[in-house]
């Protein structure tokens, strides 16, 4: 499994330099990150269906917010790309992983935020941030609330 480790590691970083060079997450980047995901199911859990619903979940959560910025807005502020990231996230963590990628991408991008201090009207991409959480929830496993 470390070949897999290192091949996402990878994966992630080329997206993550690209989307952070040219604001772009390229399809031919993102999308074989679905069927790997899925083909991964055989060999390690979760199971093909948790992994399937966490493709659909991820693109489907995404596009939607992505779509409710645009009418609300009236201008772009999440791409489909993210989206299309987070569904390979879900390809190969299962839907239950989702938010722990995304609070990990979001509180990433917002210490990146706070300490670049870019413009408000100056979009950055969050692409970076995504694929660190999507690594960091599949070398370490998702966040884990305790409480008594």
């Amino acid at each position: 499994m470390i070949l897999v480790d290192f091949g996402l590691a990878l994966w992630l970083a080329a997206l993550s330099w690209i989307d952070a060079r040219r604001m772009i997450l390229p399809d031919y980047l993102t999308l074989p990150l679905i069927p790997a995901g899925l083909a991964l199911a055989w060999l390690q859990p979760p199971d093909p269906t948790t992994r399937l619903i966490g493709a659909v979940a991820g693109f489907a959560s995404f596009a939607l917010i992505a779509e409710l910025y645009r009418r609300l807005r009236g201008r772009d502020g999440l791409g489909l790309g993210d989206a299309k990231l987070l569904a390979g996230a879900g390809a190969w963590l299962g839907w239950a992983a989702l938010p722990s990628v995304v609070l990990i991408g979001a509180v990433c991008g917002l210490v990146f935020a706070l300490i670049k201090r870019p413009a408000a009207d100056q979009p950055f991409p969050f692409g970076p941030f995504l694929a660190a959480g999507f690594w960091l929830v599949w070398r370490f496993g998702p966040l884990v609330l305790a409480y008594n």
